[in-house]
């Protein structure tokens, strides 16, 4: 199977690092803690950054004329334009990254659903949208994978964006190679993840790494890049997935009994009727790939995307937890 290049990610220092919320308190996420064993992060706390202390009086987004402000509501004083200065000079020296995790909901980092209020003293909503740290960074950034930690809570946007993350730090060391071969060979290995992503995308992909034009390689390295980018950047359709695992039964064609076939096919009938996850299925797949020895499928990312210890059992079918049938 796969190995995994370590990641980039800038975070939101209050998620894990450090008690550097308004209030002086720390957000705890399973997924940040159990992503310090294979990333490097750079954790950031954008309003301290810009002058604004621990603990402090909050801020909020707020409509000003039509334009969106920052302002620390107690004491009237807008930091906007601070924070869009510390945002460009942070992002400038961040190097290459391969994702973010911010604080959800927060007026600088929130990357949805922050409350625009309609003006200065006004309790009303006028809309939602990102916080300002948050929006120039998907702005200078809108290819690379961003979540909040609640967001992070769910299990198919994590496995999502953990696929996104990995794939991301694979495709950034293959482009650090500048050669070729690497960025042909990171195709091949990625082939099965892009036809269940995107066909379409894969078809363009494909004609990119063959550089029929002899285009050099930064040019080359910038198409697939952002064509790579664009692929992920909606999680597969449950079709799509049970498509690329009928088109990889083929590879065991002649090996399996007709018992094992039958078997195989009527779980994966269970989990298109939703009456299962994917899986039992790649479970099935991963030990017929070791069984038959298999080498090409057993680099293809769609069935080892990341490590498998960062997705955690829930706590409703864990074995661990609290033994309800011990209870009087």
């Amino acid at each position: 199977m796969n190995t995994f290049e370590r990641l980039r990610i800038l975070s939101s220092r209050c998620i894990e690092f450090d008690h550097c919320r308004w209030n002086g308190d720390r957000i705890t996420s399973n997924t940040v803690n159990a992503l310090k064993e294979y990333a490097d992060f750079i954790p950031v706390c954008a309003e301290m950054e810009i002058g604004l202390g621990v603990p402090r009086e909050p801020v909020r987004l707020v409509d000003i004329n039509g334009s969106t402000r920052l302002i620390q509501h107690e004491t009237n004083l807008d930091v906007t334009d601070r924070m869009i200065a510390f945002a460009d000079s942070t992002l400038d020296a961040a190097g290459d990254l391969d994702g973010f995790i911010l604080k959800s909901r927060s007026p600088s980092c929130g990357i949805k659903d922050v409350k625009v209020y309609r003006g200065l003293e006004s309790p009303d909503t006028a809309r939602k949208e990102a916080g300002i740290f948050a929006a120039r960074l998907m702005e200078r950034f809108p290819y690379l994978p961003v979540e909040d930690e609640g967001r992070l809570r769910n299990r198919r946007i994590k496995e999502h964006f953990l696929t996104r993350i990995f794939a991301g730090a694979s495709f950034r060391k293959a482009r650090g190679s500048g050669e070729m071969r690497e960025l042909t060979a990171f195709h091949q290995r990625n082939k099965f993840l892009l036809m269940a992503y995107s066909q379409k995308e894969l078809q363009e992909l494909s004609r990119i790494v063959a550089n029929h034009e002899k285009r050099g390689f930064n040019e080359v390295a910038d198409a697939y890049g952002a064509h790579f980018s664009r692929a992920l950047s909606r999680a597969p359709t449950y079709t799509a997935t049970i498509n690329v695992l009928m088109h990889a039964l083929g590879y065991f064609k002649d090996s399996l009994s007709h018992e094992e076939k039958a078997f195989f096919l009527e779980s994966l009938h269970r989990y298109r009727e939703d009456r299962s996850t994917v899986c039992p299925n790649l479970a099935v797949f991963r030990s017929w790939i070791v069984r038959f020895g298999n080498d090409y499928l057993a680099n293809q990312t769609f069935f080892n995307p990341f490590p498998s210890d960062l997705m955690e059992v829930a706590r409703d079918i864990s074995h661990k937890e609290r033994d309800y049938w011990a209870e009087k």
